[in-house]
């Protein structure tokens, strides 16, 4: 069963904020693990997220594979910086990232539903979207508790106490 263009089109284009969301992830999380900031949960916590979004970006590849699209990557470019800050405002950045991947699959899911596509809508549903609002949630409970606890000694207890387990 073959796609429909537009869905071959927005889902490389999802194939690809996948990937640029994994590339400053990994950023995020080599900065946090910098002997100035050595933040070990935040490091480890973007790195996850890193794993997570490159699996997802294959995932996309393999799925468009087997429906007889054709993957196009485009080039992955340097983050738009190299220091994340804080832990608050590196989790801020990171919730802005969630919230244009999952722009990004609302819009395809859209685009599958408007080309009667069924099961590709239903792959969308169980595989990803689910995931995004759990990471969204996450992200901004996160965001919620590092500015409650503070900077300094409350983002390294937040760092220890939350991330690390």
């Amino acid at each position: 069963q073959n796609f429909h263009e537009e869905s071959e089109l927005k889902l490389n284009e999802l194939i690809n904020i996948k990937l640029k969301s994994s590339y400053i992830y990994q950023s995020m999380s080599t900065y946090f693990n910098r002997d100035d900031v050595s933040l070990k949960g935040f490091s480890k916590y973007f790195g996850d997220h890193s794993d997570s979004d490159r699996e997802h970006a294959m995932n996309f590849m393999e799925y468009q594979n087997r429906r007889g699209g054709r993957v196009l990557l485009k080039d992955v470019k340097k983050p738009v910086k190299d220091t994340w800050g804080t832990g608050l405002e590196a989790m801020q950045y990171a919730l802005e990232l969630e919230r244009e991947v999952n722009k990004s699959v609302l819009e395809l899911h859209d685009v599958a539903s408007k080309h009667n596509d069924p099961q590709f809508t239903d792959y969308l549903e169980d595989k990803f979207l689910e995931h995004q609002v759990k990471s969204i949630k996450e992200i901004s409970d996160h965001i919620t508790n590092l500015k409650r606890v503070g900077p300094d000694l409350g983002e390294y207890m937040f760092d220890h106490e939350t991330l690390n387990n």
